[in-house]
């Protein structure tokens, strides 16, 4: 099976990125405040839950949620994972650098953390929160990395993410489609698809939400350089490794003119937004269509034989 997305083009465009990101990442920012909102709900007295001890933040970025999460909680562990490494000095850079949290009168920084939310380098069972903000519309396997959330995150714990949308640059792979048959926009999950993953990894009581966020450009070229800023580039193991051409863009350019409203060429964004809860031990997980059920070795009685 070939992978929808080339991860080490993906890789390279955010560590391209990583500089400048934070310029043009205002729905990025704005989408993480929405979904930090539901952060409130574990501070109801009513719930009578302990503090979080432990959060990671997968695909932290230039790491701003990971910062406001560990100055929400002061004494949580903060992990900021991302797979470009030049985001995490970024990030550093944000929490005014990375210190030793054992030091007396220092206060707590989060821990960069290089890695790929494929394949998590945490324990089972180790995380109370888990926070994922427009990182994993470049994952094509959702179930699995799902399955992964899973193991790392406690029972009850809390996980809490978004993704960008199907109907996300729908103006864009439009245009393109008119100039010629190589794909141009990643493909995006609907709403649907996204919830069953969440089921089906075995969460408990999941919640989808949705936002559509419309931007305006001046033109095309303008909405390039945006995407580019942002490592929002063609990431997709069979897009055209050549140029895209000159002729081939002004017949883009040429398709996407009749979307212009009020003088500005619009780009839709559609946002999905999820958090559900850590199931118990034992609890099924759905594999190839059949619930599996995974039960600690340690759990399983053992007769001796007399």
């Amino acid at each position: 099976m070939t992978d929808t997305f080339d991860h080490r083009q993906v890789r390279r465009a955010f560590s391209r990125a990583a500089h400048g990101y934070d310029n043009a990442a205002a729905l990025q920012r704005e989408v993480a405040s929405r979904l930090m909102e539901q952060l409130d709900y574990l501070d109801d007295p009513a719930l009578d839950r302990a503090p979080p001890q432990v959060i990671a933040d997968i695909g932290a970025g230039p790491g701003h949620a990971s910062v406001a999460m560990q100055k929400r909680w002061p004494k949580a562990h903060v992990l900021a994972l991302d797979l470009a490494l030049p985001m995490l000095h970024e990030a550093r850079s944000n929490a005014g650098g990375w210190r030793p949290s054992f030091l007396p009168g220092v206060a707590r920084r989060p821990d960069a953390v290089c890695a790929d939310a494929r394949a998590l380098p945490l324990r089972d069972a180790s995380v109370d929160i888990l926070f994922s903000n427009l990182c994993l519309q470049w994952v094509e396997d959702l179930p699995a990395v799902f399955a992964g959330f899973r193991r790392v995150l406690k029972p009850d714990g809390l996980l809490l993410v978004s993704t960008f949308g199907h109907d996300t640059l729908h103006e864009l792979r439009g245009a393109f489609a008119e100039a010629d048959s190589a794909p141009h926009v990643s493909p995006f999950v609907s709403i649907a698809q996204f919830g069953d993953a969440l089921i089906a990894a075995g969460f408990r009581n999941p919640v989808l939400d949705r936002d559509e966020f419309v931007m305006g450009h001046d033109d095309l070229p303008a909405l390039m350089r945006e995407l580019r800023t942002l490592g929002a580039t063609n990431a997709m193991t069979d897009r055209r490794r050549s140029l895209t051409g000159r002729a081939r863009f002004t017949r883009a350019a040429q398709a996407y003119e009749p979307w212009r409203r009020d003088g500005r060429l619009p780009a839709t964004w559609e946002v999905i937004y999820a958090h559900a809860w850590g199931p118990q031990p034992g609890q099924p997980i759905r594999v190839g269509g059949i619930d599996e059920v995974h039960v600690p070795a340690s759990a399983i009685r053992v007769r001796k034989r007399t």
